[in-house]
């Protein structure tokens, strides 16, 4: 059966029958504690995505990575990345496979990236909270493209860590747009900082947003983190 599915996959396209592959679905479920039988159910699939096989067969793929994929599924997947129809699908599963390989792929790519997709890939490094992306990301905070600093500066807010803060400190963004991301993400850092039990790298955050020059939600968000830090509530 499970033959037979690979075989559909080659040319599965938008509107075919779904149930031709839920012997490939079945199996990722089943070689959940088979190493061996799990690696090679990876690399069928990797197989597909080097084939002129459909979207939607690729797509499926994709999506099957996100679960079962290691350092082996990525530079099949880091070839989708430019590619408009796949780049999201592609990333989606590099953003869920937590080998170090999956991020600097990633990273790889934004150079290569038009805007739209150079946007989504940091976002996935975002979601990833990869320390490692900071330089890559900080590196376009000053992008003349808004919209990309802006996802830039959201980026390094999600991963929240002290380069991350140092980056969006040092930012000079010149677009009302790009500020108030960039004030939002070190809101965020701070945020996490303090999660993480960082309280005196928290505060300083929070303190440069708390005076009346602040916008009243950028000051009250501040304010409710100084209380925090300080082990109160507002």
């Amino acid at each position: 059966m499970l033959d037979q599915a690979f075989e559909a996959l080659k040319t599965y396209d938008w509107g075919a029958e779904p149930k031709t592959l839920e012997p490939i679905d079945e199996a990722v479920v089943a070689t959940r504690d088979d190493a061996a039988a799990r690696q090679e159910l990876e690399a069928r699939l990797v197989a597909v995505l080097k084939t002129g096989a459909p979207r939607a067969a690729k797509d499926f793929v994709c999506r099957k990575l996100q679960a079962i994929g290691t350092a082996a599924s990525v530079p099949a997947l880091a070839e989708l990345l430019p590619d408009k129809a796949l780049s999201h699908m592609a990333r989606y599963a590099l953003e869920r496979i937590p080998a170090p390989e999956a991020a600097q792929a990633m990273r790889d790519a934004l150079p290569k990236l038009d805007n739209a997709l150079k946007v989504g890939v940091m976002g996935s490094l975002g979601v990833r909270q990869d320390a490692a992306s900071v330089p890559a990301l900080a590196a376009l905070l000053g992008a003349a493209d808004a919209t990309v600093a802006r996802s830039s500066a959201l980026a390094l807010g999600a991963i929240r860590d002290p380069e991350s803060v140092r980056a969006l400190q040092e930012a000079k963004p010149e677009s009302d747009e790009v500020k108030t991301a960039v004030v939002d993400a070190l809101l965020g850092c701070a945020e996490g900082l303090l999660a993480a039990g960082k309280k005196s790298e928290a505060m300083a955050v929070f303190k440069a947003f708390a005076g009346e020059d602040q916008p009243k939600h950028v000051r009250l968000a501040a304010t409710r983190g100084l209380l925090a830090c300080a082990g109160k509530s507002d």
